[in-house]
């Protein structure tokens, strides 16, 4: 494949463009921007492939577009989003975050690692393999959608209604890339997820503080009923919780046992950290982390947090919350449980708002789209990569993949450990950027085998 390569240097500046041009987009589905503009601009960039393209949509939310190309005995499902995280805070960012901004061999912009690069750069290979190569040796379908960073709310549902044409024989998930150790990886599932706001309320308006002798305090409120939550031994307190956790197979402790987990230093030293939670290290650490459900405060506020003194009793007080789910567990029962837990405690007065969830899915280690992955990964970095039988984050694997019946693999991506998604400053390397075409492009050659 050397006029492969050869072909994506020779057009590294217009492939650089395209990717600034997607950036550009603030696509943030949190706030509801350019959403119906970045769909087009991704549709036409598949259809300058010779794809054919289309919309899927459902229940009134976000576009997913849907593109088929190649002809072949396989057919590799692509899932990727054009949806970004808000990029606030915005003064944290050292340059502006929908600017693709290059400095000290790096990409910066909001989106770029999480998937903005991933999704263009295998769009810009699948140009590559056209070129060079002749007709694809696979049949490939584009799933992308614009909800991925807001729980895919309608996700599920066009999964059910175009079910016929979502069906493969294998599906490359949006992520990939490098560990710490700078060694290819590629995961089989993900965690789900239930995010929820907790809202406790006071007064009508806020109060002058002196009143705090017979007013309630809606941010003390809030504050005892998440004491109830999780314990300091890191067990999460409500009622049921863990009742349908499975255990890991066999196969996936197989799997865990070859993850290199030496790296316990190098984690600690880039999170400015002296330990982790309860001393953990090594195995222990990811056995907890691939295969342990979590509840995380993932955000407070109440009162006054400008800078200097504010004497004031807030009216109002919010958290934000998600729990990360492992099989078998069900978003709905752990929503259902969290009320139960809250009013069986005397809290019932505060309100749950549902922010949406995922089903967790973890699918089999040993299908063709993994064999391929692995494969191609060990050809174009020449290393074992790492198989993971599930990354700890979420993603909407379950109802595109596990309930239609495709396996699942993650790769051809140019994430590494320092991308900061979701971060100010979020950011890929551009040698990284560059690789993962040649990934993709090795990953068509072996699953068309």
């Amino acid at each position: 494949m050397e006029r492969f390569a050869a072909y994506i240097d020779a057009n590294r500046e217009r492939f650089r463009v395209e990717l600034a041009d997607l950036i550009r987009l603030p696509s943030v589905a949190a706030q509801n921007r350019n959403i119906a503009e970045t769909a087009a601009f991704v549709a036409q960039r598949l259809q300058q492939l010779g794809a054919e393209t289309r919309l899927l949509t459902a229940d009134g939310g976000n576009p997913m577009v849907y593109a088929t190309i190649g002809n072949g005995p396989r057919t590799l499902l692509i899932y990727d989003h054009y949806d970004v995280q808000p990029a606030e805070p915005l003064e944290l960012w050292d340059s502006p975050p929908f600017e693709l901004t290059e400095r000290d061999g790096k990409l910066y912009g909001r989106g770029v690692a999480d998937n903005k690069g991933n999704l263009m750069l295998r769009i810009q290979a699948i140009e590559a393999w056209l070129a060079t190569q002749g007709e694809l040796p696979i049949n490939i379908i584009f799933a992308i959608e614009g909800e991925e960073e807001t729980s895919s709310r309608t996700l599920p549902a066009i999964c059910r209604d175009y079910a016929d044409l979502l069906r493969a024989d294998g599906c490359l998930w949006e992520t990939g890339g490098v560990d710490l150790s700078e060694r290819p990886t590629v995961t089989c599932g993900a965690k789900g997820i239930q995010y929820v706001e907790l809202v406790a309320r006071g007064a009508s308006y806020d109060l002058h503080s002196s009143y705090a002798t017979f007013v309630p305090n809606p941010a003390w409120r809030l504050t005892w009923a998440l004491n109830t939550l999780k314990g300091p031994d890191g067990r999460v307190r409500i009622p049921g919780f863990y009742d349908r956790v499975r255990p890991p197979s066999a196969a996936d402790l197989a799997a865990l046992a070859t993850i290199p987990s030496g790296d316990d230093d190098a984690l600690l030293a880039s999170f400015g950290l002296s330990e982790f939670l309860d001393g953990v290290r090594g195995i222990e650490r990811l056995r907890r982390h691939l295969f342990e459900p979590t509840c995380t405060i993932c955000g407070l506020i109440s009162g006054y947090t400008g800078e200097g003194s504010k004497t004031v009793l807030p009216n109002e007080a919010r958290a934000k919350i998600d729990f990360r789910l492992v099989p078998d567990m069900e978003p709905a029962e752990v929503l259902h449980q969290l009320r139960c837990h809250l009013d069986a405690e005397g809290f019932s007065d505060i309100e749950i708002i549902d922010l949406g969830g995922e089903h967790p899915a973890r699918g089999p280690l040993d299908a063709a789209i993994v064999q391929a992955a692995v494969a191609s990964a060990r050809e174009v970095y020449g290393s074992e990569p790492i198989l993971y039988p599930t990354m700890a984050g979420t993603g909407p694997i379950y109802p595109l993949c596990t309930a239609l019946g495709t396996p699942v693999a993650s790769g051809a991506g140019c994430g590494y450990h320092g991308a900061r998604v979701h971060s100010p400053n979020e950011n890929i390397r551009v040698a990284d950027y560059w690789r993962a075409m040649q990934w993709m492009g090795s990953l068509i050659k072996h699953f068309a085998r």
